[in-house]
This record gives C-alpha cells, sequence and structure tokens, in this order.
C-alpha cells in the first residue's frame, strides 16, 4: 500500500510543543509535502481555531475543552478519509490519550524543541510577558507542559532543519503505510 493509499484512509498527524516550538512551521511544510504527493490534507491550527470559536480562556479546563474540540474535529475528518494536520500545544497527555482514542490513525509528534529556544524566538512576545509575570498560566512557563513519553516521532527544530523534519515525518507516515 502506498502513502497515498493509507493516507486516503484518514489520519490525525497530532503536532504538540510548546509554544513557538515549530508546530505551525512544520505542519506547513508536511501539508506542502503531501500536496506534492497528491494528498490533499485538512490543516487544523489551534491559534486559528481559538481565534475564530473565541474561546478566551487559558486556565486548565479551558484547554482542555479546546484540545478536545480540536481533536474530535480531527476525528470526524480522519473518519471520512482525510489526512489531518494538527498544530496544537495540547499540553496534557490525559487530553491527548483521549484524542488518540477517538482516532483510528493517530500520529503524534512532539515538536521538543527547548524552552530557551522557544523563548528566543518568541515570535509573538508572549514568553516575554509570561515571564514579566504579565500572563498567568503560560505553558511551559506557569503552566504545565506533559512531553509525550512515548510519541510516534520527536522533532527538535533547534538541532533539526525545518527539511529534515519534514522528511523525516514523511518517511514516518511511509512506514506506517508498508505496516498496513
Amino acid at each position: 500500500m502506498s502513502l497515498l493509499n493509507k493516507l486516503d484512509n484518514g489520519a490525525v498527524i497530532w503536532l504538540t510543543g510548546l509554544s513557538a516550538s515549530g508546530k505551525t512551521t512544520i505542519a506547513k511544510s508536511l501539508q506542502i509535502a503531501l500536496q506534492m504527493r497528491g494528498v490533499e490534507p485538512v490543516m487544523l491550527d489551534g491559534d486559528e481555531i481559538r481565534a475564530v470559536m473565541q474561546l478566551r480562556g487559558f486556565d486548565e479546563q479551558s484547554r482542555k475543552t479546546h484540545n478536545h474540540y480540536v481533536g474530535y474535529m480531527a476525528s470526524i475528518f480522519e473518519k471520512r478519509g482525510h489526512t489531518v494536520i494538527v498544530s496544537l500545544i495540547s499540553p496534557y497527555a490525559e487530553i491527548r490519550n483521549q484524542i488518540r482514542s477517538i482516532c483510528l490513525n493517530f500520529i503524534e509528534v512532539h515538536v521538543c524543541t527547548p524552552l530557551e529556544t522557544c523563548i528566543q524566538r518568541d515570535p509573538k512576545g508572549l514568553y516575554q510577558k509570561a515571564l514579566a509575570g504579565e500572563i498567568q498560566e503560560f505553558t511551559g512557563v506557569s503552566a504545565p507542559y506533559e512531553a509525550p513519553t512515548q510519541p510516534d516521532l520527536s522533532l527538535d527544530t533547534a538541532a533539526t532543519h525545518l527539511d529534515d523534519c519534514t522528511e523525516q515525518l514523511l518517511q514516518l507516515l511511509l512506514q506506517r503505510s508498508s505496516q498496513g
């Protein structure tokens, strides 16, 4: 079975990691790589969905609810045969595991870029505000991030070029497709 055939049956590729770790950048690169191979994935970005759904809370329960919404949407697309690329901090292992249980082909990718690198990047200035105490409950600073203990793939964008991250993801998908 080819990559295209396997992905025609649906998959959820779940990129989790700290803010500014490179999740969305990798997701967009993977989207282009898949499109070049004839697969038209659905992209679900946590920030974009939060803006549309106007979810404003960042407390633990609000984050869990947001993650559930995104996971449920991903599972619906997947069950209809779509490949779904999700880019979402998703800081709680329990919620990621619940989402895994409702998906048929869930691929967890930990974008494990070190906190120090994320702080240096800080494209939205959020870490600066969180470290100054202006943002409460900021993941990785004043709120927890439970890193996956057994992700399907770990990618450190501080040590690995974007093209190599994308290639590793494609190789994982090819490996998965050959298994069945």
